[in-house]
This record gives C-alpha cells, structure tokens and sequence, in this order.
C-alpha cells in the first residue's frame, strides 16, 4: 500500500490545490486509512520494546494532511506527506518518540525531542552535562551512529550561559533540539516485511530516547 500512498503525493504535489483534493477525496480516505493501520502495526511493534508506547492509538499519533499556512508564504493548502509521531501522549507530545514520515524522495524515520520548551531545554542541557558519558556513549555507539549519524536541528552560535567553554561536548549542548533521523529509499517501504525492518532501525533510537525521557520524568516529578 505504501507505493500507492507515495504515488498518490506525487500527484498531490504536482496539484496542490482545493479542487483536485476534493475530486480524489475517495482515493485519499483510502490512502489514510491504510496509513492509519501501518501505523497500528508500528505501534505495536515498537511496543515489544518500548512498552511505554503499548495501548497508543495510532489516530492520536497521524498529522494533519491540511496545513496551517495563516503566517506562512506558502499558501499550498496541503501538506505532501504522511507522517505520525508515535510516543506517550501522541503527536503533540513533549516525550521522546519514533517519527514515521512518507514523502516521495524523502521517507525518514526519526526520534528524540524536537522544540522543547525553553525550561525544559535548559533541563536537557543540565542532564546531558551532568551525564555526558552515558549521552556519547548512545550517540557514539557505532550501530547507532551508522543509522543515525548525528544531533540535528537548530544550534546556538555560542555556548549556553551556564556552562564552560571548553567542554568537550559543547557543539552538544549548543543544541536547540536533540533528534536524529534517517532517510530511506521510497523502496525500502515497499517490502512486505517493511513494518518488522523499520521496527529494527528505530530500536535503536531506545537508549536515546529513554535518556531524554527521564529527564522528563524527573522534570514533571514522576519519579
């Protein structure tokens, strides 16, 4: 099914409009519905090894297909992905996750946190700080690494206030955002066992989010 979803936002980039998305409605509640259930199937996959994510529903975890172009200049009323987020809470979770997302020419896994609260990036910053070794130790491990070879998102030009200058990390904790990802060929997703395979590359992503989740725990007093 993953081929015809593809195929299907090819063609919605290519008529990225009201009229054509309405005419192919049908096609697309077809499309989303599948989704829907691959993304069931992830969830309860990653639940074998997370069981923090075991009883999600993937509807609280799928984006929008409609975008919110109120302050943006580009007004395509249509995002021209499938994406979910699956982690505790659903997609608008603060809670390190597995992010799925379909995209012609650019199908990615991803995990971590991305746009923490500024009280809550300054928390991360102090548990990374505190517990630097564990932190490398995950993102250095060379089978993690090889997936997903490094910390992304926005950075600061200059170390945080707070902390040394001549940390060894500190490109690290310059770090607005603590996510890794990887991209895929469009392929990759057209195999029968693609749930069980991508399953296997975001095991990975565990040790990392279990760090950044603890910090959370700590951070809201769960623990």
């Amino acid at each position: 099914m993953n081929q015809e979803i593809l195929s299907y936002l090819k063609e919605l980039a290519a008529n990225n409009n009201r009229p054509w998305f309405q005419e192919n409605k049908p096609r697309y509640e077809v499309l989303h519905q599948a989704f829907i259930d691959e993304v069931q199937q992830l969830i309860n996959r990653i639940a074998l090894f997370d069981p923090e994510i075991a009883g999600l529903e993937a509807k609280s975890c799928l984006f929008r297909i409609y975008r919110d172009i109120r302050f943006s200049p580009d007004k395509t009323p249509y995002k021209r992905h499938f994406s979910a987020y699956i982690a505790r809470g659903g997609r608008s979770s603060e809670w390190g996750g597995y992010y799925f997302h379909l995209e012609p020419g650019n199908c990615h896994l991803a995990g971590g946190i991305w746009c923490p609260s500024p009280k809550l990036l300054k928390r991360l910053r102090q548990d990374i700080y505190d517990h630097i070794d564990e932190f490398a130790s995950i993102i250095e491990n060379p089978d993690f690494k090889a997936t997903y070879p490094t910390l992304e998102g926005e950075t600061l030009k200059r170390m945080p206030v707070g902390f040394p200058t001549d940390f060894p990390y500190g490109e690290v904790l310059r770090h607005k955002d603590f996510c890794v990802s990887t991209t895929l060929p469009d392929e990759f997703f057209f195999a029968e066992d693609w749930v069980e395979q991508t399953a296997k590359l975001l095991e990975k992503l565990l040790p990392f989010n279990r760090f950044l989740n603890y910090t959370l725990e700590e951070y809201y007093g769960l623990i």
